[in-house]
């Protein structure tokens, strides 16, 4: 699988906002790093329909928001028009990064970091952000932690969780079927949306796949380090509690402290 082959998750986006628009636990940690980050652009990276751009943007921030996806793109620049807000949106693959500025704050939230699933484009994500950092610019960026129950998933079809479908009041069952590959560190996941009308009928069904490349903390260490990146903090989530064994996620605050 190469790095635009695992998009398939994102294809509607209308739909990745009805579940995921309302999140905002990362975005108070972002708003107290940009506001000491002051004047000058910040740079949101797989900003996706800007879920976490849009927030900062309305508290007066000034930003550029940065996805492979040219739909979740579009629909992130039809929900800031329609707020009167002056974000600029790019198209650009994340690990070939040119946008002609530097900043002195970077983020990329929704645990986008796993989405890139070799060792070349990770580096390939960290020297761009290198190169688009000031020095002893600040880069924010989450990850799933790889626990066993990440990591060890059966492989077959579990319950996840269940919405309503504000537009046609039909109920939506997800559920998720995972493996993992410990060679490449990649769990393959596939999700199934059931869309049950009022009569308890399945009426639609729909599937999408998407791989995502666990990384170990000692390991991020490592690539932090070689990328020109010193860690100042790791959380185990984004209200800045401490990394335990039994973590979810590793919510990493680095510092450049080099050119590449």
């Amino acid at each position: 699988m190469n790095k635009f082959e695992n998009l398939e998750e994102y294809d509607d986006p209308i739909l990745y906002d009805k579940e995921n628009d309302a999140y905002r636990e990362d975005v108070t940690i972002l708003l107290k790093w940009a506001a000491k980050a002051a004047a000058g652009v910040i740079i949101d990276l797989a900003c996706g329909t800007g879920r976490a751009t849009i927030p900062l943007a309305l508290e007066g921030f000034h930003l550029i928001g940065v996805d492979v996806h040219n739909g979740m793109l579009m629909e992130a620049k039809k929900k800031a028009l329609n707020l009167h807000l002056n974000i600029k949106w790019v198209k650009q693959d994340c690990t070939n990064l040119d946008l002609g500025i530097k900043s002195k704050f970077i983020y990329s939230v929704g645990n986008s970091f796993q989405h890139f699933l070799t060792n070349d484009a990770q580096d390939g994500f960290l020297i761009s952000v290198n190169r688009h950092l000031e020095r002893e610019g600040i880069f924010i960026f989450g990850t799933r932690f790889p626990s066993e129950e990440e990591l060890l998933q059966q492989n077959e079809e579990e319950y996840w969780r269940s919405y309503i479908d504000k537009e046609t009041n039909n109920k939506v069952d997800v559920y998720t079927v995972s493996s993992y590959d410990p060679l490449n560190q990649v769990q393959h996941n596939m999700t199934i949306r059931k869309y049950i009308d009022s009569t308890g009928e399945i009426v639609d069904e729909v599937r999408t796949n998407i791989g995502l490349r666990y990384v170990y903390p000692k390991e991020m260490e490592r690539i932090l380090m070689i990328n020109g990146f010193e860690i100042t903090q790791i959380y185990k989530d984004w209200n800045e509690s401490p990394l335990t064994e039994d973590s979810h996620q590793m919510i990493y605050v680095c510092k450049k402290t080099r050119e590449l």
